[in-house]
């Protein structure tokens, strides 16, 4: 068992437990009981071994986030949480440094010296006379700690977009955003041409064949139409998927056959690739069944679903890209239900088995009270686009999306409540900065080819309601200006954007 002490003050919100989990030491969420009683967090984990705890934690002047210990060993005695998660970011900004290979740049010199300061109150904290000194000492440190890990992952960002943008090595279209099928006005589309290069069209089995046989066509043949003529790109997702929100019920009774479930799914996917043939650039031939195991098909049929997927894709549309989508990259679900797969397992297997695909997706959606929405900070970004772009496959960023009001948590009571902050608490201000500093640091990876925004326009009933780019009224915020100054930073505008009105 891990034990953590836990020291509030009367500064800090309430600890809570609300998306907390176990991670293993090769970075995999494990099954553990996690309780919360007179200022000590239990873990009663399932397996033995060495572990950390991730945990939604206050970080003062920076914000509140998802943070990791070191990995540790079962003991009787209780750990500080507090000493630990300095601890744990410290370590993580020494593995990153020495990767990026960040310690003799002269312009660096001010990163290392704030780093040495947080070291040394991680020393203190170390050596203080008792655990509540402890806590303030590492409270500074790991407050430091992920300021100063942050700033270098964007001094880190700003030299290689630098390198990227003098070699001109962005692809032709890298910029989208996603849009409502059933959409069709013009007030609404004229926010397209000129800020994105791509639409990505929501094609779920749910609604392209709602009944057997019956399948509508006229919403998607609209937008495909209209991009076509206005020289955008589309990208049609998810074309497989195991979401229960995204299958029909008529296909979820056959479900616990999976040979009749895949003649299905083939039938299905084959007749949408064929249709729009020579119309989509790029298919999300499949996404997310490593999470969403709706029905707890064993690990080789989700392979061969991915496989299959890739496939018709490919057989069907050779010159389209076919990604294979991962979403909640840091696999806290994997903890909850251990028959789905960890994300970056199921990457490397795609990879190792040689199927036919393009490209990988990565989901960053943040700023939800929701498991797996909850508030990472850049450097942690930063860290999870080299653990992907390592296998060797281009990556797409298909969702990037933070809201631009503070969510509030289904139970009012949780001190999650806005999913964390990240800075300051979530608004069109911090949104709009967001943005900026999320694509500095994707498009300074080589790797990355494309970010799609997830709704150009804020909406009732979704996740995240508050994340779109417009308000419903199709008033831009100013994430929608940062957007545009962004994309003429790199790429220099080619068409001029519509700037539509302005918010209020």
């Amino acid at each position: 068992m891990l034990r953590f002490n836990v020291f509030p003050n009367s500064d800090t919100p309430p600890i809570t437990l609300d998306g907390a989990y176990v991670v293993g030491s090769d970075g995999v969420p494990i099954r553990a009981e996690i309780t919360y009683a007179n200022g000590e967090i239990r873990c009663n984990k399932r397996i033995p071994g060495p572990s950390g705890l991730c945990v939604l934690w206050p970080v003062p002047g920076f914000g509140r986030l998802m943070l990791e210990t070191t990995r540790l060993v079962d003991r009787d005695a209780a750990y500080n949480l507090h000493v630990e998660l300095a601890r744990g970011r410290l370590m993580r900004i020494s593995q990153k440094r020495e990767e990026w290979g960040f310690y003799d740049f002269p312009d660096g010199a001010d990163y290392y010296r704030r780093i040495d300061a947080a070291k040394a109150k991680l020393v203190e904290a170390l050596t203080a006379d008792d655990d509540e000194s402890a806590a303030r000492q590492a409270d500074a440190a790991l407050s430091d700690a992920v300021i100063v890990g942050e700033d270098l992952s964007l001094y880190h960002a700003d030299l290689f977009l630098k390198r990227r943008r003098s070699a001109n090595q962005f692809v032709k279209r890298p910029f989208g955003a996603g849009v409502v099928l059933n959409r069709s006005d013009e007030a609404y589309r004229e926010f397209l041409p000129g800020a994105f290069d791509f639409a990505v069209l929501p094609v779920p089995w749910r609604e392209m064949e709602p009944s057997e046989g019956k399948l509508r066509w006229d919403a998607l043949d609209l937008w495909v139409n209209w991009l076509g003529q206005h020289r955008l790109h589309v990208r049609a997702a998810p074309l497989v998927s195991l979401d229960k929100t995204s299958l029909p019920d008529w296909a979820i009774d056959v479900a616990p056959n999976y040979e009749t479930f895949r003649e299905l799914v083939v039938a299905h996917a084959t007749r949408m690739v064929r249709r729009f043939t020579h119309r989509v650039q790029s298919w999300e031939c499949i996404s997310g069944v490593h999470a969403f195991n709706t029905f707890h098909f064993s690990l080789e049929q989700l392979m061969d679903l991915t496989r299959t997927a890739a496939l018709i894709v490919k057989q069907n549309a050779p010159r389209s890209t076919a990604i294979v989508n991962v979403i909640v990259p840091w696999g806290e679900y994997y903890a909850r239900d251990q028959r789905t797969i960890p994300p970056a397992l199921y990457a490397d297997m795609c990879v190792q088995s040689g199927f036919n695909f393009d490209a990988f997706g990565l989901q960053f959606q943040f700023g939800a009270p929701v498991e797996g929405m909850l508030v990472r900070d850049l450097m942690q970004v930063s860290s999870m686009l080299d653990r992907f772009g390592s296998l060797g496959k281009p990556i797409h960023v298909t969702a990037a999306q933070v809201p631009s009001v503070i969510q509030p948590a289904r139970n009012p009571e949780s001190a999650a409540n806005g999913g964390g902050i990240w800075h300051d608490p979530w608004s069109e201000k911090v949104q709009s900065q967001w943005l900026r500093q999320f694509y500095d640091v994707a498009f300074s990876k080589p790797f990355v080819e494309t970010v799609a925004w997830r709704d150009l326009v804020d909406g009732p009933g979704r996740i995240m309601p508050s994340g779109g780019l417009l308000h419903a009224d199709l008033t831009p915020k100013p994430a929608y200006q940062a957007l545009l100054d962004t994309r003429h930073q790199f790429l220099g505008e080619r068409h001029p954007p519509h700037r539509g009105r302005s918010s209020p």
